[in-house]
């Protein structure tokens, strides 16, 4: 459901609960009630996501000397790419997977088997450098991206959730 359809169905909510003062939904016109339950669930969205893996190396190079970070060394990196949104009327999902797979392809043709800190912008390589670069290469085409996830072990990883909206 568009964003319009769900303020559409919002505005219609509250026009005909302000204006027969019931708790039931009240018939309309062309024959369809709405209820507080069909406004609430037109805004309802969905998050999905698709994840990756890409082997590379880093070094970084701004940790405290002696750090094991410091020294050259490599992950297997996991990705996971969230998208969030309505699920559709007709085609019953928020996105194609292939969609995301898409977007994901070229930036991880820069990443997989490279040197992270060769990669313009990546010259610190952490994993939340790593989520922030990577989401300012994929929201162009995906404009519902709604997070990443970089785990580089199995037990060590970030969230990004996207810039502050402040």
């Amino acid at each position: 459901m568009t964003l319009l359809r769900q303020y559409k169905a919002i505005i219609l909510y509250l026009k005909r609960k302000s204006r027969y003062h019931s708790g039931r939904s009240t018939p309309l016109r062309a024959g369809r009630a709405v209820s507080l339950n069909d406004a609430i669930e037109a805004l309802v969205t969905m998050e999905i996501f698709k994840e990756f893996t890409f082997e590379a190396a880093h070094r970084l190079p701004n940790v405290p000397e002696g750090h094991k970070c410091a020294r050259l060394h490599g992950h297997s990196f996991m990705v996971r790419i969230a998208v969030a949104g309505p699920v559709g009327e007709h085609s019953g999902w928020v996105m194609d997977f292939g969609d995301i797979k898409a977007a994901f392809q070229p930036v991880w043709k820069q990443l997989d088997h490279y040197y992270l800190n060769d990669i313009p912008g990546l010259e610190n390589p952490t994993s939340e450098n790593l989520a922030v670069w990577i989401w300012a290469k994929l929201k162009p085409q995906l404009p519902e991206l709604s997070r990443i996830e970089i785990r580089e072990t199995c037990t060590s990883g970030c969230v990004y959730l996207g810039p502050n909206q402040d």
